[in-house]
């Protein structure tokens, strides 16, 4: 039985193809993107306005208890600390940027930066607390020459301090620790305003930087991405107009994807901000261990929309399953969900639509699409028809995306008010990265669902890089390959890399879920990886995911003949994995090379499975 999705506003979009004498075909929206304003802070000033005592951003404190700021209260706050950052003397030249995670103080200084014209800089805590040599951070701060850091706790980031901060660079805390030189940022919020706030936010404009946003360097160092007011808030149109439901009532998001991202960072702030909707800030994480605080503000917040990455669903599914009662709340007031970064697995999908049904009697919809953080992000989007892994739709409004023949495949570019104009300080890169048009080059490939029904949207098709040919000269689609890997090896498979660059066939190197497959093997979780996954049901299970791979084969280029199981995780700092979780192809391939080699031998080690 077919059930209907639950009855919400959506956008239309009504294709418009044109094929050029070069071979590259132009494609857009019929519908035009609607007028926005020039600042993303006007939609602050505007909500302070009309709705001053909504909650804007909500967290919770040690306590367990919601810490909640209204419109009203976040503007008079953002006002004393632009004075204090203004006090400071920062500039596009030496800007404020945040090395610390989500928190309520991280967002007023975000928005008090960016209401006087001063950019910020999210920075992935994870250069600063995970890494060792902090490579990636010292890289950061000798690109932009901030003018003030900011920390959450200082004894946390007092390594990370010592090896990269200058010494004309002051620095702010939440929690300073009494570390030498460190400012508590609750000191800045009773700086006494001046008519220097008013100048400087009126001299602001949609040219203005914004921010920068690193991309996550998982082909080598962070690229410095400018963001300007306009991109901003032209993608904050796309979106209400993808989805215009946002604008019918408050969004609320319980959200936890972190800002230095452009999904948690762009996409789902600007959502709250720009249709004046509630922020409730969760410190949880799609991991063993972090996941039980999403749940428990689940328990309690019922979103209107909900943005995840797929591991996030996967285990909010587990949990949906067993609890009637966190079930009834996360979905009585879901209108959307929407998925980015990595495919959502087929059984996952299809068990959010049941358990969607069993609670409301009606499916909610899930959309994706496509997007970078050179896009602010959205580029395209999944209509809810068509809406599954892999397909990301057409173009938003006011986004034209040029098709260019590539290898036999197309190569997708996007031109719009919401691209970057360039890489801060990387004039060579930002020239690399554009083409002869000023169509910024994402690097992707993608085709249609259909050819004869352009209508139907898109297919991504894999990244034009990672692409590589057989020594038969046959090319291999990395993408979609990789996508089959780990959609047929789920919930065991993580991620998985593809070899074979000039060898006779395709091989995989898979990084497992040492859980799951502890689970399988019947080990507890004392057992060493190593151990797990040379154990019988384990190697049982990935060579049966490659006899099933090999009867779904078309050919060579499809067909896996060999893979090993990665007992090491990918590494941070060798530029393998970023900190959100995406893996680097090459990287991987180039730091194990001796795997690789292992794989071609023609008597290869026996943690190799095979099925020749």
């Amino acid at each position: 039985m077919s059930h209907p999705f639950r009855d919400v506003r959506l956008g239309t979009a009504t294709a418009k193809l044109l094929p050029r004498a070069d071979g590259t075909q132009l494609l857009n929206v019929e519908e035009p993107l609607g007028d926005y304003p020039a600042t993303l802070l006007e939609c602050l000033h505007r909500w302070a306005r009309e709705a001053p005592d909504r909650t804007f951003v909500a967290r919770r404190d040690a306590r367990g208890e919601w810490q909640r700021l209204s419109y009203a209260e976040t503007l008079t706050r953002v006002r004393h600390l632009a004075q204090g950052l203004l006090n400071h003397g920062l500039s596009p030249e030496r800007p404020l940027a945040i090395l610390g995670g989500n928190s309520i103080e991280h967002l007023l200084l975000a928005l008090a930066a960016m209401y006087v014209g001063i950019p910020f800089a999210p920075v992935s805590p994870a250069y600063s607390l995970v890494s060792r040599d902090f490579g990636k951070l010292r890289h950061i701060v000798e690109l932009l020459t901030p003018g003030l850091l900011m920390v959450d706790r200082a004894e946390d980031f007092a390594a990370a301090l010592a090896a990269v901060r200058p010494d004309d660079c002051a620095c702010l805390a939440v929690v300073p620790d009494g570390v030498s030189g460190v400012q508590d940022v609750a000191e800045l919020l009773a700086t006494p305003v001046t008519e220097a706030v008013d100048a400087a936010h009126a001299a602001v404009t949609p040219d203005t930087i914004a921010k920068f946003l690193f991309t996550s360097g998982s082909t080598g160092m962070p690229k410095g991405v400018i963001n300007t007011h306009r991109m901003l808030c032209a993608n904050q149109e796309m979106l209400a107009a993808q989805m215009p439901f946002l604008r019918d009532e408050p969004p609320v998001l319980v959200d936890w994807l972190p800002w230095n991202h452009t999904f948690g960072g762009n996409h789902n702030i600007g959502i709250v901000l720009y249709n004046g909707g509630s922020l409730y800030i969760d410190d949880g994480r799609p991991v063993p261990g972090e996941f039980e605080k999403t749940i428990a503000n689940l328990r309690e917040i019922s979103p209107t929309v909900y943005f995840n990455v797929p591991k996030g669903f996967e285990i909010l599914v587990d949990y949906l399953k067993r609890d009637d009662a966190l079930r009834e709340t996360f979905f009585s007031r879901l209108n959307l969900m929407f998925f980015a970064a990595a495919g959502l697995s087929q059984h996952i999908w299809d068990e959010l639509d049941r358990l969607a049904v069993q609670t409301l009697g009606c499916k909610v919809g899930m959309l994706t699409g496509l997007g970078a953080t050179e896009t602010a992000p959205s580029a395209m989007f999944a209509s809810l028809e068509e809406s599954q892994s892999g397909v990301v739709g057409l173009p938003a409004r006011g986004v034209t995306v040029k098709l260019v023949p590539n290898g036999g495949k197309l190569e997708c570019r996007v031109k719009g008010p919401s691209v970057m104009p360039g890489y801060w300080r990387q004039p060579e890169v930002t020239a690399r990265s554009f083409d002869e048009e000023g169509f910024y080059c994402l690097g992707d490939a993608v085709r249609f669902i259909d050819p004869a029904e352009p209508q139907r949207g898109m297919r991504f098709d894999g990244r034009i890089s990672e692409d590589f040919k057989l020594d038969t000269g046959t090319w291999v689609s990395v993408g979609p390959l990789r996508a089959r890997i780990i959609e047929a090896g789920a919930p065991h498979v993580k991620d998985a890399v593809i070899a074979g660059l000039d060898k006779p066939y395709v091989s995989a190197m898979v990084f497992p879920d040492l859980e799951k497959c502890r689970e399988l093997a019947g080990l507890d979780g004392t057992a060493e990886a190593s151990v797990v996954l040379a154990s019988e049901p384990v190697r049982e299970r990935f060579l049966q995911l490659l006899r099933d791979l090999d009867a779904q084969s078309t050919g060579s280029s499809t067909r896996v003949r060999r893979l090993v199981l990665l007992d090491a995780p990918p590494r941070l700092d060798a530029h393998e994995v970023t900190d959100k979780g995406s893996i680097s192809q090459r990287a991987v391939l180039e730091n194990r090379a001796e795997v690789v080699v292992g794989l071609y031998r023609d008597a290869p080690p026996p943690a190799v499975l095979r099925l020749d």
